[in-house]
């Protein structure tokens, strides 16, 4: 299966069709969609928030989707809303569990999350695995599905008794080229500012709770993921700096290690994610199956006329999991 996308004539570039989606696109088709929250209490004393789609019309061994978010992601962002449009149209159920401190709490331990956390990503699914005896499946979006294909490569053969099929989209699994690229040029003035203004808080929050956790001096000076991650990402989550946790967390040299049905969408127009890191068929294994359409931009996507949508990407996505575990 294939997935032959083209973004809009109305819509070039890949800036344009990240930013359309984010923040224009999902405003024009109204949503009934409710979320239910649990919290689940982590082996370390902390808390993940795990929402739950409202489907009452799903039955109970309906295939379960676990939604894992990106990069200051929530069940709010747009990505999750089309997935949740989708799973209700088949009946599906849907999870998305936040990484710590992105649910509008924050967590209780001195850590939050980072792009490669295949050990939270191993504990999650655990959880969802023996709340759910039917069909199981998962999709990371961009920070979410480096972590989730991350997971895949360090589980090889015995992913295959937890999951019946992953994806990953819009997935930065080359660290270094992916993080460089959003620190330089438009990217930086743009789309860095944008994180760096909800994650600088966040952590200043952490700071107030552990007292000494980092120098806050310095973080107020880092203009660039990669200073936030030197000062805060990498020492809190066991790295020596920045290089070391983009090159020990990038998901791309575990992809020849795969033994579950994998998905690994990018687009090669993505504005965070340089072309010529994307994976080709060498570099993965017999398990794996890359999609790259030229356009799409970073979680993008959009199709159809003006004002456009946002479920042919999901809709392919779903449909290419309940094919590859057939």
């Amino acid at each position: 299966m294939s997935w032959d996308y083209q973004s809009p004539w109305w819509l070039p570039g890949g800036n344009l069709q990240t930013i359309y989606a984010a923040k224009v696109a999902r405003h024009f088709k109204n949503t009934d969609t409710q979320w239910a929250r649990e919290r689940w209490a982590t082996p370390d004393g902390d808390f993940i928030d795990v929402d739950w789609l409202h489907t009452p019309d799903a039955e109970k061994d309906a295939p379960l989707l676990v939604l894992f978010h990106g990069l200051e992601g929530s069940s709010h962002s747009h990505y999750a809303q089309a997935f949740a449009a989708e799973v209700q149209q088949r009946g599906w159920r849907l999870a998305l569990p936040h990484f710590r401190g992105c649910s509008g709490e924050l967590n209780l331990a001195p850590r939050a999350y980072h792009s490669g956390d295949h050990e939270e990503i191993a504990w999650m699914l655990s959880q969802f695995r023996l709340q759910h005896d039917g069909a199981m499946y998962a999709v990371g979006i961009s920070l979410g599905g480096n972590a989730l294909m991350r997971w895949a490569g360090e589980q090889g053969h015995a992913a295959s008794g937890v999951i019946d099929g992953i994806a990953s989209v819009c997935s930065p699994i080359d660290l270094t080229a992916s993080g460089h690229a959003i620190d330089s040029g438009f990217n930086k003035r743009v789309y860095a500012r944008m994180f760096l203004a909800s994650m600088k808080p966040r952590a200043l929050q952490k700071l107030h709770q552990f007292p000494g956790l980092f120098d806050p001096h310095a973080l107020m000076r880092v203009d660039t993921l990669y200073g936030f991650d030197n000062v805060f990402t990498a020492p809190l989550h066991g790295f020596k700096d920045t290089d070391d946790y983009w090159q020990r967390a990038s998901a791309k040299p575990g992809l020849a290690s795969v033994r579950v049905p994998a998905l690994v969408l990018n687009a090669r127009n993505d504005p965070f994610i340089p072309a010529d890191c994307l994976p080709t068929p060498r570099d993965v294994s017999d398990w794996v199956q890359l999609w790259q359409p030229a356009t799409g931009g970073h979680v993008g996507f959009v199709a159809g006329a003006f004002p456009g949508h946002l479920a042919d990407m999901p809709r392919a996505v779903v449909e290419w999991l309940k094919q590859a575990s057939i």
